[in-house]
């Protein structure tokens, strides 16, 4: 296939590394268009009213110098001139479980693909230090190779998360449905004066809830976990109460 790899962790980041070095051995044509840094958390963002750089570091290789959605948008539609059949985004180095989705740009690059009509996955691994990134680039190559790839739909992604283990220790592939974590002491204080304070977001790990079904269950019992990420924003259960008060406060059309 004709593959293109990006994440928000840097080009040269050792999960989109080990990625690429094991769909390359499995034979995929990989265009690789990174963030020149990281830029995690970056989430949905576009950069605006700045110029951003695109470096050629290597054939099919490119660093830019904006978020990870500016990849793909540059990838999409300057840079690759071929038919993509898929966008990978990761391996991200920790998990883009529960609301993490929300901030993650790992998951904001697949998703940017996907409404530009792409097949889109979002991968990551469940620790943020001493990360088995070939065991979970393995277990991407071994389910490209059993069809994932026809599952992805463009205006959705597949998000997955691998547990930081061996290979073999990994029990199965649960699907799964967005789960929900707490982060405490969300924020770290580092220095304050009479005019304020200065701080760091990224304060204790997160608590997971691991209810049944969950990206969280699958992963703490050892599986790996297939959500399946969808865009419409709109929430129809609320229509009633809110035409309700429409008509009850005669809003629906006024009188000019």
């Amino acid at each position: 296939m004709n593959i293109l790899l990006t994440n928000d962790d840097g080009i040269f980041a050792p999960g989109i590394r080990a990625l690429a070095a094991e769909l390359k051995l499995a034979g995929h044509r990989l265009t690789i268009i990174a963030p020149d840094r990281e830029r995690s958390a970056a989430s949905h963002s576009l950069s605006l009213r700045t110029d951003i750089v695109v470096k050629k570091l290597a054939e099919n290789e490119y660093s830019v110098s904006g978020t990870p959605v500016d990849c793909s948008v540059v990838a999409l539609q300057k840079i690759i001139t071929e038919p993509i059949d898929l966008v990978i985004s990761g391996i991200n180095a920790g998990q883009n479980m529960g609301e993490d989705v929300l901030y993650s740009g790992t998951v904001a690059a697949a998703v940017e693909a996907s409404l530009l009509g792409k097949r889109a996955i979002a991968i990551s691994i469940n620790s943020y230090s001493d990360q088995k990134f070939e065991v979970a680039a393995k277990w991407m190559r071994r389910m490209l190779e059993l069809g994932i790839y026809k599952l992805a739909q463009p205006h959705g992604v597949l998000n997955i998360n691998i547990p930081n283990i061996e290979y073999n220790e990994i029990k199965g592939i649960r699907l799964t449905r967005t789960g929900h974590r707490k982060y405490y002491n969300f924020i770290k204080v580092s220095e304050e004066n009479a005019d304020g304070f200065t701080y760091r977001v990224g304060g204790d790990s997160p608590v997971w809830d691991t209810e049944h079904g969950t990206d969280a269950e699958a992963i703490s019992e050892g599986f790996i976990s297939i959500t399946p990420l969808g865009f419409d924003l709109t929430r129809n259960d609320a229509f009633p109460d809110l035409l309700e008060w429409i008509e009850s406060n005669n809003l629906r059309r006024l009188e000019q």
